[in-house]
């Protein structure tokens, strides 16, 4: 079996699109476009690119983009306190605080200063709470953007079984809410779950969310399941040449393109997704700060 490519290039796109008109529509209906503000503490050259993705989609699809640049050394009180005007002024819609921050900061305190109803990167306590609850609020991007690919591929997951191999907060937790919202059978795996290839290979849906570069391997995997792969590695690529590398994600694509019967790549798959549903976010954080009814294709 030769797995197909889950694109997320193209279901990003689309999504972008759908998000554009809705733009179009918020802005005639009521004067103005949804606002992202970027909080970008020191140099990270990977922080810095992503940020100016962010911003470039963010306008593309109509939106307004601001970005406020802290320097590498700026105090734990210096950032809350940019994070708490942007909280005050009531043209931003969204909130999102680039991580990682220099390692003199308290990222948790950071995040824990915005306004929930402005958390598009949905990290707060309350965004957390909301979503263990099942109440409405914001998700976080990146598992939002898994069950967008899953749906794609295989329409209604009910009945599902979704195994997830990573429990951080960022991703494996909340991507397990949010497929059994879906009404998927969830199991939680990680590092020390008892025969991982085991209970790997009883996925529906496999999502490989550990930070650790291709460690799922192809007999891990059912015959005919899809594989999301979250995961971003770089490593050495010496057939590239002298210093050299490449990226990667948390599976063999190789071997596992072959037995999945479909797959995200790496790069091109999880990731764009992560962006575009941001940018829905905060399409939905306008809304719902302004009482506003969400457009069609949301």
């Amino acid at each position: 079996m030769n797995g197909k490519l889950i694109d997320g290039k193209a279901c990003a796109k689309s999504l972008r699109e759908n998000l554009k008109g809705a733009v179009d529509t918020l802005h005639s209906q009521h004067g103005r476009a949804p606002t992202l503000a970027v909080v970008l503490v020191g140099d990270d050259p990977a922080s810095h690119v992503y940020v100016r993705n962010k911003a470039r989609q963010t306008e593309e699809i109509g939106m307004h983009s601001i970005k406020h640049q802290l320097d590498a050394d700026a105090t734990q009180k210096s950032v809350i306190d940019t994070v708490k005007a942007l909280n005050d002024d009531p043209l931003v819609d969204g909130i999102l605080v680039q991580l990682p921050l220099p390692k003199h900061l308290d990222e948790s305190a950071v995040i824990e200063q915005i306004d929930p109803m402005k958390d598009v990167d949905g990290l707060t306590e309350a965004s957390a709470g909301r979503l263990s609850l099942a109440k409405p609020g914001l998700r976080p991007c990146t598992p939002t953007g898994c069950v967008i690919l899953a749906r794609q591929e295989l329409g209604d997951l009910t009945g599902k079984s979704c195994v997830i191999v990573g429990r951080s907060i960022l991703v494996g937790k909340p991507a397990a809410m949010l497929f059994l919202e879906q009404n998927c059978t969830v199991t939680i795996a990680h590092s020390r779950t008892s025969d991982l290839p085991a209970l790997c290979r009883t996925a529906d849906i496999l999502i490989a969310a550990v930070g650790r570069p291709q460690m799922v391997k192809s007999d891990w995997i059912k015959p005919g399941a899809i594989v999301i792969d979250v995961g971003i590695n770089r490593i050495d690529a010496p057939e590239r040449g002298m210093g050299k590398t490449r990226l990667v994600g948390d599976v063999d694509f190789d071997g596992a393109v072959a037995v999945a019967s479909a797959i995200t790549p790496v790069p091109g798959g999880v990731g764009p997704m992560t962006i575009a549903c941001l940018l829905r976010n905060t399409v939905l954080a306008a809304c719902a700060r302004m009482n506003w009814p969400v457009p069609e294709g949301v």
